[in-house]
């Protein structure tokens, strides 16, 4: 073995010091210049910001946008107008046929004990069928799961059956406590349809105890027609005084009459703009969120919040100055709420154009205080991610962690594309969900901002650091 002089061992150690020390100026340089450009964003976003009064007309002038209304047709052309006049590089609708539900004439409902009459907030779930003209009356079984519902089988044929199960308050993050009960409103009429039974109500999603009732999408699946029932949401409060009622006398009958009805599919469209990427125009991140909302409310929260953020973020790239790598689309979904088919017809329109879609960004859980990402990502993408943390901390982006991203962004899923779904603070988004007090002014302005800045923030880390 020959023997190294010390003047070679000598230089050896100062070109790595060099090179050590170029490499902590590289990461330095780049950390900095990330930071500087995400302070601006949100300093960009807290005294120029727009969503807010986007948000105003969306919820107060428009209103309500259920899929196939004349309501969805106005946010549609509003949202067009709205990207073309922010001088998008391209702008354009995506045809989707949806379905075309209405409510009717406002429910009724109500229960009679000892000649005491208790009147009874209910609302249609979306998909129901209608009572009959005269409505339904028949006793009630109260159960608290699906499962507790198949169990009891013949013994439900010809009651209404009243689904009772409360959210699960233990739960910090309260999405959990959505999904926890979510399936007997979506499945509790077609597991008790087997059974021929007059009708089912279902118990509120939220976890407040107050008098709205909160609809939703149901299914009856394969359900025969003549074994489909009608079916609705009873307020948290009323649910109560039911089961309460029910203990002290389990003979007693329910009445309610609601005129919903499903017309033939209607022609809608999602609305689409891009800024065209610098150098990899071919390479797509999405933003979006879903412009279709239920009709009790005006979808301030759900998903008004959603869609002015994702075109917010387009603007704020605008206004900064920053001129993306990678193509950056906003895409307003229709039909999230009771079909997702916007979702599912961009994602069969992208494959079938072989676009190249690397990450995409969804914003549906209401426009409240961020709070961080929920990610699906391959795990060169997730430690990318969870490299950033230091860069979105300082503004209140602590949770970033693996989990559903979003719905209408879920059917582009490949193995290539990251999917992330912005996280603000859950407490307060199930008392509104559904309801109609899903209304513009539970809207903070300066939380709506901070979310439309996080999102930007995290498609401009993107752009920067994906290939």
């Amino acid at each position: 073995m020959k023997r190294i002089s010390i003047s070679a061992i000598l230089l050896i150690f100062i070109i790595s010091c060099n090179q050590n020390k170029t490499n902590s100026t590289i990461e330095t340089t780049v950390n900095k210049t990330d930071s500087i450009t995400i302070k601006n964003i949100f300093n960009t976003a807290l005294t120029q910001g727009q969503s807010y009064q986007w948000l105003d007309y969306l919820s107060n002038e428009i209103g309500g946008r259920l899929s196939g209304s004349p309501e969805s047709l106005k946010a549609i052309s509003w949202g067009e107008e709205l990207m073309k006049s922010l001088a998008f590089d391209k702008v354009w609708l995506q045809d989707v046929m949806v379905p075309n539900w209405k409510r009717g004439e406002k429910e009724i409902a109500y229960f009679t004990v000892n000649n005491t009459k208790f009147n009874v907030p209910i609302c249609a779930l979306g998909g129901s069928i209608a009572t009959p003209k005269e409505g339904i009356t028949a006793e009630v079984i109260e159960v608290k799961s699906l499962e507790e519902a198949q169990q009891l089988g013949e013994k439900l044929r010809g009651k209404i059956v009243f689904f009772n199960g409360p959210f699960d308050d233990t739960h910090i993050q309260t999405f959990k406590a959505y999904s926890g009960c979510a399936g007997q409103r979506y499945s509790g009429a077609k597991v008790t349809g087997e059974f021929g039974v007059a009708g089912v109500i279902v118990r509120s999603l939220t976890h407040n105890i107050d008098d709205y009732p909160h609809t939703g999408a149901m299914s009856y699946d394969d359900l025969p027609e003549d074994k489909k029932v009608p079916t609705a949401a009873i307020s948290t409060k009323a649910a109560n005084l039911l089961s309460e009622k029910l203990k002290e006398n389990p003979s007693l009958k329910f009445y309610f009459k609601q005129s919903c009805v499903t017309l033939p599919d209607e022609p809608s469209y999602n609305v689409i703009g891009e800024i065209i990427g610098s150098e990899f125009p071919n390479k797509i991140i999405t933003v979006g969120g879903h412009l279709d909302s239920w009709d009790l409310g005006d979808g301030a929260h759900d998903d008004g919040a959603g869609i002015v953020q994702s075109i917010e973020v387009l603007r704020l790239f605008k206004l900064n100055g920053i001129k993306p790598k990678h193509t950056i689309r906003c895409v307003l979904f229709i039909n999230e709420e009771n079909g997702l088919r916007g979702g599912k017809k961009y994602a069969e329109e992208a494959k079938a154009k072989n676009e190249n879609h690397i990450a995409a960004l969804e914003s549906d859980s209401g426009g409240f205080t961020p709070r961080g990402f929920s990610f699906d990502a391959n795990n060169t993408n997730t430690n990318l991610l969870l490299s950033w943390k230091p860069l979105l901390a300082p503004y209140g982006l602590h949770d970033i962690e693996e989990g559903h991203a979003g719905s209408d962004i879920g059917p582009l899923k490949s193995e290539t594309i990251s999917l992330f779904g912005y996280k603000p603070d859950s407490q307060r988004y199930f008392d509104y969900h559904h309801a109609a007090t899903d209304t513009f002014d539970k809207i903070n302005k300066r939380e709506l901002e901070l979310g439309a800045a996080s999102m930007a923030s995290l498609v401009y880390l993107l752009d920067t650091y994906l290939n």
